[in-house]
């Protein structure tokens, strides 16, 4: 049984479930820090996608939705945000009480301490700066339920003899949904969408370099050690969020474009025509 970390305090999360990634066992979000605002997720080829502003702080939000305990392995980047290693669903992450909501800010440097994470250029990342630039934008959450000792059978008293009952002992078994995870995307999709964003020589024109997670600033951030045994060594969901920048994701078709209307010609009323401002 390996020691993980626990949370001390609990972070409201204000409209989590409206903008979250919904999983069976726990709901994902991101949060920009500088405005509390809960990013909006947007559906596309069946995968999820945030939109990340270069230079702001962000916290990745976590909400345990079972009655027990779970144990929420997180990734930033293909980085584990509490150990700083290559990401692997079996190495150590947070745990959250029952219907716990908690925001996870930055790298955990101490059991006192995070590096805030930012919203950066892609050369900027931890990942990168650290020569693991493989997996810049995408965020990732592998749920693992607690084990619990199974429950002894209590057989029923002997019945005095020619006593009739109606009811009958039954053994009854919670059933555990498996891993989820979000439909799986044919790579002849992925490269008729790649065409169609090719096609659009003023979404190319508008893109920038690709957003990546940043090494920011030291805050206080303080958690303590628990004990922790996974009812098993697969994870029970895993949750997956793509983030880019705005406009890369207005390039790339991802965000709708801005519908700017009809031109009315008659959109307002005056006798004579006016000086314009400045």
């Amino acid at each position: 049984m390996k020691k993980v970390l626990s949370t001390l305090l609990a972070t409201l999360l204000l409209g989590l479930g409206a903008s979250a990634q919904a999983g069976t066992f726990a709901d994902l979000s991101v949060i920009s820090r500088s405005t509390g605002r809960v990013l909006p997720v947007y559906a596309h080829q069946g995968r999820y996608y945030v939109a990340g502003t270069p230079g702001e702080k962000y916290s990745v939000a976590v909400r345990n939705k079972l009655g027990q305990r779970i144990m929420a392995v997180v990734s930033v980047d293909g980085v584990n945000v509490v150990s700083g290693e290559t990401a692997a669903s079996e190495q150590t992450g947070y745990v959250l009480w029952s219907s716990m909501q908690y925001e996870i800010n930055g790298w955990r440097k101490s059991t006192d301490e995070v590096a805030a994470f930012v919203f950066t250029a892609l050369p900027d990342s931890y990942a990168a700066r650290t020569n693991r630039p493989g997996n810049v934008g995408v965020i990732g959450l592998a749920v693992f339920r607690e084990y619990e000792p199974p429950q002894p059978i209590v057989m029923p008293a002997p019945m005095p003899y020619g006593e009739l009952r109606s009811d009958s002992l039954g053994k009854s078994a919670e059933a555990e949904t498996g891993a989820s995870a979000a439909p799986a995307q044919r790579k002849s999709e992925d490269q008729a969408n790649d065409r169609r964003a090719d096609k659009s020589s003023y979404a190319m024109r508008q893109r920038e370099e690709k957003l990546g997670t940043g090494h920011g600033e030291r805050e206080s951030s303080q958690v303590s050690y628990t004990d922790f045994r996974r009812a098993s060594e697969r994870p029970a969901e895993v949750i997956t969020l793509y983030y880019d920048s705005y406009r890369n994701l207005l390039a790339r078709g991802i965000v709708p474009q801005p519908s700017r209307g009809i031109p009315n010609p008659f959109p307002g009323s005056g006798q004579f025509v006016p000086d314009p401002r400045g």
